[in-house]
C-alpha cells in the first residue's frame, strides 16, 4: 500500500509539473491555444501533437518559424523533451 502512495505522489506532482510546462504560454497563446499571439502566430489549437513537437523542437533549434522565431527560440529553448511533450498532449489535436 506504501508504494501505491508513493508512486501515486510522484506520478501527481509530475503530472502537475508538466501541466505548468504551458503556462508561461497562455499569456500570448491563451488557455486553450485558442488565440494567435500578437497576431502574428498560428492557432495552436489546431495543430496536431506531432505539430506541436516538430515546431517546439524547431524553435529550439533554429530551424522552425516565421515573424516570431527569436522571441519563441528564447521561450523554447528552456523546454525539456518531457515539457514539450506535455505541451502537445495539452493543446495538440
Amino acid at each position: 500500500m506504501k508504494r501505491i502512495v508513493v508512486l501515486l505522489a510522484v506520478l501527481g506532482l509530475s503530472t502537475s509539473a508538466m501541466a505548468d510546462a504551458y503556462a508561461k504560454c497562455v499569456a500570448c497563446h491563451g488557455a486553450a491555444g485558442e488565440t494567435t499571439a500578437l497576431g502574428k502566430s498560428k492557432v495552436i489549437a489546431e495543430f496536431t501533437k506531432a505539430e506541436i513537437v516538430t515546431a517546439l523542437n524547431g524553435y529550439k533549434d533554429g530551424t522552425y518559424g516565421g515573424a516570431m522565431k527569436g522571441l519563441m527560440k528564447a521561450q523554447a529553448t528552456p523546454l525539456t523533451e518531457a515539457d514539450i511533450q506535455a505541451i502537445a498532449e495539452k493543446i495538440g489535436k
